[in-house]
């Protein structure tokens, strides 16, 4: 909590999940803790595996000052950009917490426009508990939803691969085309509209093109 006690009370941290992804929407998650917050294992969310997450969710719930999520849509995505979509996200989140801060804690190096100041801290879901916990809700609250969307989008496996790149997502693709919640602007998905690997659109660095 040391960056949190730095900074004017109350303060959130803010994070996101799912910017990457060939489907789904972008979630945020935003979250005021307590000093001291009394919830042991906060950590990226990327580093803990789903029961992990699962169990601490329910404990910032239950334990965090206030707390919230935001989306932005397949739609949003497409209108604005992932980046601005992001920025959407996360200032639903904000809005969406009980406490109104005063100051946020983004994840990054980008200066979203959120209803207080804000600052970046890259690398922020390892080194501050509360954008480590937003993390985390974001997490769950988007794996929470592309596993529902198994059940309305058969084929695609999007409770095991949450609309991430995987083999079975981009057989999906090539075979049965995209659905409604696709992001086709994103180059897998296009390459599978022009019948080619949708694999094929990555660098080396496993970064997703994106026209």
């Amino acid at each position: 909590m040391l960056l949190e006690r730095a900074c004017p009370a109350p303060v959130c941290g803010v994070d996101e999940a799912g910017r990457g992804p060939w489907a789904g929407p972008v979630c945020a998650g935003a979250v005021i803790l307590k000093t001291p917050c009394g919830i042991a294992g906060l950590n990226d969310s990327k580093v803990l595996s789903a029961k992990q997450r699962d169990i601490l969710e329910i404990q910032i719930k239950d334990g965090a000052l206030a707390w919230g999520v935001g989306f932005a849509s397949v739609e949003e995505i497409a209108a604005l950009n992932i980046l601005q979509a992001t920025g959407l996200a996360m200032r639903r989140a904000v809005e969406a917490l009980s406490i109104a801060p005063v100051f946020a804690l983004v994840d990054g190096n980008y200066a979203f426009d959120l209803p207080c100041p804000v600052k970046t801290v890259v690398r922020g879901d390892a080194i501050s508990s509360s954008i480590a916990a937003a993390s985390i809700l974001a997490k769950t609250a988007r794996d929470r939803l592309m596993t529902a969307m198994e059940a309305a989008y058969p084929g695609y496996g999007f409770a095991g691969h949450k609309g991430y790149r995987a083999p079975i997502h981009a057989r999906a693709l090539l075979e049965l085309g995209p659905c409604e919640i696709h992001r086709l602007g994103w180059a897998p998905v296009r390459l599978a509209l022009a019948g080619r690997d949708p694999m094929r659109a990555f660098r080396d660095d496993d970064e997703i093109v994106q026209g």
